[in-house]
């Protein structure tokens, strides 16, 4: 009997969990219907993870970094204060807050990890990559407090039944970095 090469099928399994959290949530994502959405057999879940566990810490591990490699990306290419401010700016309102889906993945995530040390371990990656980031252009105390605004805008954002104003951004990111 000869195996059938498919070298994505380990990305197709994580991705079809992303998939599934964002839609039902971690309670609601399984192994059986993470094999049904990736379109792969049931046993290839425990031949690329050895449980449950491991594809959501690969999961989520995956979305962060994809996450912060954006946040990276856009800190990267300012090259003055005014532009430092504006793509923190851009994060807030076109980057984290652009997909239904990532705000309910970031939630799910943050919900795992004030629960357990190992997705903690995740979060604590991303901040500290993202604080590293900001402070290209900022102060450590003045990163550390621009990283708690995005965090906090984007719970308030998701929870909250009236439109952003986006103008308030642009102030809020104007003042604490005003020192």
């Amino acid at each position: 009997m000869t195996r059938r090469l498919d070298p994505g099928r380990r990305d197709r399994i994580i991705d079809a969990c992303l998939e599934l959290i964002a839609e039902v949530g971690v309670a609601g994502t399984s192994h059986r219907k993470v094999a049904e959405r990736a379109n792969v057999p049931l046993g290839s879940m425990t031949y690329h993870f050895t449980g449950m566990d491991e594809l959501l810490r690969e999961a989520f591990t995956r979305f962060s970094d994809t996450v912060v490699a954006v946040f990276e990306s856009r800190l990267a290419a300012a090259g003055s204060l005014a532009e430092a401010r504006a793509a923190v700016v851009g994060i807030i309102n076109d980057d984290l807050f652009a997909s239904p889906h990532e705000l309910v993945l970031t939630h799910e995530l943050y919900a795992l990890a004030a629960r357990n040390p190992e997705y903690r371990q995740i979060t604590h990656r991303w901040m500290r990559r993202s604080r590293i980031a900001l402070e290209r252009h900022f102060s450590p105390d003045t990163a550390a407090q621009l990283d708690a605004l995005i965090e906090g805008l984007s719970i308030h954002r998701a929870l909250d039944t009236a439109p952003a104003d986006p103008h308030r951004t642009v102030d809020a990111v104007a003042r604490i970095t005003a020192r």
